[in-house]
């Protein structure tokens, strides 16, 4: 199957859809983007569609509501949790400052104003 994400006008994922990936084969049976946009923009109204994909083998994450799709760099980017945390430009993963403590018997919780670990 093969998914798609529908953008609004600032590149904002509202949603995700599967499309069969019959329907989004060319003439020669290999898969191509612009015929599932196609199909998808024949079935509503929506503003613009953009393939995603489903295990992240392109466009770096599953464009899930609420992520943005970065045309520059060509990846769906989720929204920052954090002020402090930093894009990732490899992954397009939101990164913590700090490393989280080894610590594996207590639970913590960021502290943004801080910028630090705490414990809870």
């Amino acid at each position: 199957m093969a998914h798609f994400a529908e953008l609004d006008n600032n590149n904002i994922v509202i949603r995700a859809t599967v499309v069969n990936n019959d329907v989004i084969l060319d003439e020669n049976g290999i898969e191509q983007e612009s015929i599932g946009i196609e199909f998808l923009k024949h079935l509503g109204d929506g503003l613009k569609w953009i393939q995603t994909s489903y295990n992240e083998s392109f466009r770096k994450n599953f464009a899930f509501p609420g992520y943005s799709y970065d045309e520059q760099r060509d990846a769906f980017i989720p929204p920052q949790p954090y002020s402090k945390w930093i894009l990732n430009e490899e992954t397009c993963k939101w990164e913590c400052p700090v490393p989280h403590p080894d610590d594996t018997e207590n639970p913590y919780i960021w502290n943004d104003e801080l910028s630090i670990w705490e414990m809870m």
